[in-house]
């Protein structure tokens, strides 16, 4: 059982699984979640929203997202009662940031040649470094990112698009000062030389590297019709491009291509500010692929009767200027959309053309192939997030690209891990969300090549959870308004067991 216990300038949740009491912070440290709802089992407590798990005796982090761990709490039992003792400032911060090490060799180095270089400064790069020195790595680690500011939420740009920065930023600067995680920024590689270990920039700067992380993640595909060089016409992939748009948005007309997450999440954060709001898509139903033609329809009515409108089953044949800004959008179909800016939300490709040359294995689709330690086929280099293609466990160790926010955490924490030669498996099961209108769609596993799809609940009131089927096995399950079922599901599927369908029925 869990309860949530006050004790005066604070909460705590105060556990009991097998006999033996446990008390930790009651907040999951990403968003807030009250753990209380979560889903406790095998010493353990995972987060209800975004599938976070914590160990009860110690209060670390054992699956992601988010960076910090929970305080753990003193508990005794005397007399039939339960005492908790717990710090004032514990209480009031509900987060703990694990003991990490300093580089004590900065001075050994030169500017050009640190022990490990990682290539990006997402959340896999970011949790690499962090793992690092959790598990008492003292030499130099350099992080580099073709991004101006410091590893921040990314997942956040589309769904509270006038965040700034600093509001998003995953770590304070000081962190990266204190912890000695040193961030090149407005740095890209161009090219890597593997056989004498040296990262080339762009702008010719040389790195030495002992061991290399590449987490470079996707770059948006853009648009290929006529005048897609008109001005007010974005790609997401900053706060500044986010912020820009949600300021020539207001009280304007928009044209959103492709309902995508990306798409659909900016659509409806745009729908309230913007005069009108146009989403183009080629399928004929948002996330079909992804949830299924029912679900789907249910979005797309909750976003109509938002005042989104959808042209479907058609795509952009021409953007129209007048003096060197978006004036119209052409569709195929013939219609021609208002539009004072347009978003392009129709998917990704992986950044890693500049590993063409060197040697590192990469599929047809530009994805890096790595194994469950997360290696390349080059020793002591190591790819984490949205550019990798890794062996699933939960699908038989499938190879598959998972390219979101929690995956990209463990997948940083386990490069890390084999870095130092721990010998540690990727074994997590992929959790994810997204949030439009308030209100949210969880989803856990991995449901490419549903044949069938199980839904309870009232697609109408938005309040149901969905099984997606193949052949006789749950391989993934979506809800809204139904916590903390996927939740639930994650701890099912991690733990092992498989959910069939006649389960579910």
């Amino acid at each position: 059982r869990m309860r949530e216990v006050d004790l005066g300038c604070g909460k705590a949740l105060l556990i009991k699984e097998s006999g033996e009491f446990h008390a930790v912070g009651h907040k999951c440290p990403h968003y807030g979640a009250p753990l209380v709802k979560g889903v406790l089992s095998k010493g353990r407590v995972r987060c209800p929203w975004h599938g976070a798990c914590f160990n009860i005796a110690t209060g670390d982090i054992e699956d992601f997202p988010g960076l910090d761990s929970l305080p753990r709490f003193q508990v005794k039992i005397e007399k039939e009662k339960v005492y908790i003792r717990a710090s004032k400032q514990a209480l009031q911060t509900q987060r703990r940031t694990k003991m990490m090490a300093k580089c004590i060799s900065l001075s050994n180095y030169n500017l050009s040649s640190t022990n490990v270089l990682i290539v990006g400064a997402g959340a896999a790069g970011l949790v690499c470094a962090e793992t690092l020195r959790q598990e008492g790595f003292s030499d130099r680690i350099v992080m580099c990112t073709m991004d101006r500011h410091l590893p921040y939420d990314r997942p956040k740009l589309s769904k509270s698009m006038d965040s700034h920065p600093e509001q998003i930023a995953l770590r304070p600067k000081e962190f990266f000062c204190t912890y000695d995680i040193e961030v090149l920024t407005e740095m890209q590689v161009a090219a890597l030389d593997i056989k004498n270990k040296v990262a080339v920039f762009k702008d010719g700067f040389k790195m030495e590297y002992n061991k290399l992380l590449i987490a470079t993640g996707n770059m948006p595909k853009t648009l290929s019709c006529k005048g897609k060089e008109v001005e007010n016409v974005f790609n997401i992939r900053t706060p500044e491009d986010a912020n820009r748009v949600v300021k020539l948005a207001t009280s304007k007309n928009v044209v959103i291509v492709g309902a995508s997450f990306l798409g659909m999440e900016v659509a409806a954060y745009l729908a309230e500010r913007a005069h009108s709001v146009s989403l183009v898509e080629l399928e004929e139903v948002p996330f079909k692929k992804f949830f299924g033609e029912r679900v789907g329809r249910a979005v797309m009515k909750m976003f109509e009767s938002n005042r989104v409108k959808f042209y479907m089953q058609t795509e952009v044949s021409e953007l129209r200027e007048q003096e060197g800004k978006l004036k119209e959008v052409v569709l195929k179909s013939g219609k021609v959309l208002r539009a004072d800016v347009c978003v392009v939300g129709v998917g990704a490709v992986p950044a890693t053309g500049f590993l063409k040359q060197s040697g590192i294995n990469i599929d047809s689709k530009g994805f890096i192939v790595v194994n469950k330690m997360m290696q390349t086929n080059i020793p002591g280099v190591f790819a984490a997030g949205d550019a990798v293609t890794f062996p699933l466990a939960l699908r038989n160790n499938k190879k598959v690209n998972v390219p979101h926010w929690q995956m990209a955490h463990m997948h940083g924490r386990v490069a890390a891990l084999n870095m130092l030669a721990h010998g540690v498996e990727i074994s997590t099961v992929p959790y994810l969300w997204t949030a439009m209108f308030g209100k949210s769609i969880r989803y856990v596993g991995h449901g490419e090549g549903f044949d069938d799809v199980v839904i309870q609940g009232d697609l109408d009131e938005l309040k149901f959870v969905a099984f997606y089927t193949k052949s006789d096995e749950v391989v993934a399950v979506a809800s809204m308004n139904y916590d903390p079922i996927v939740s639930k599901v994650a701890e099912v599927l991690a733990a092992g067991r498989t959910i069939r369908k006649r389960d579910v029925e």
